[in-house]
């Protein structure tokens, strides 16, 4: 049996946002789950231009190509991800909402806009 490849490690809090999405198996591919790490960290670079290929030099890559399959070809579920996004997003704002006055208006009114 193949052991999987581990993906390559990137900033350290770019890795641990990204790991999310990854252990929810929203990634089959390592090559898949690494795009989406250099894409999030391209995009945090401090680049005049965030285009695949400036992102391409940023993070190391020898060219733009891995970047643009990802967004094009890649064998993720979109949905699912969008949908983890979500709830994830709703998960914090309870938390900071709850800790700051606990209201709950502001977070009903979040729950209908992005649904």
């Amino acid at each position: 049996m193949v052991e999987p490849r581990v993906a390559v490690r990137t900033a350290t809090f770019v890795d641990n946002y990204c790991a999310i999405y990854q252990y929810l198996y929203l990634f089959p591919e390592v090559r898949s789950f690494e795009a989406f790490n250099y894409l999030h960290l391209g995009m945090i670079a401090e680049i005049a231009r965030k285009s695949l290929p400036a992102i391409a030099r940023v993070v190391g890559l020898r060219n733009d190509q891995v970047l643009d399959h990802f967004l094009t070809e890649s064998p993720g579920d979109i949905e699912a991800l969008r949908k983890q996004r979500l709830a994830l997003m709703l998960q914090q704002l309870h938390r900071v909402v709850g800790k700051k006055n606990g209201k709950t208006n502001l977070i009903a009114r979040f729950n209908c806009t992005w649904r």
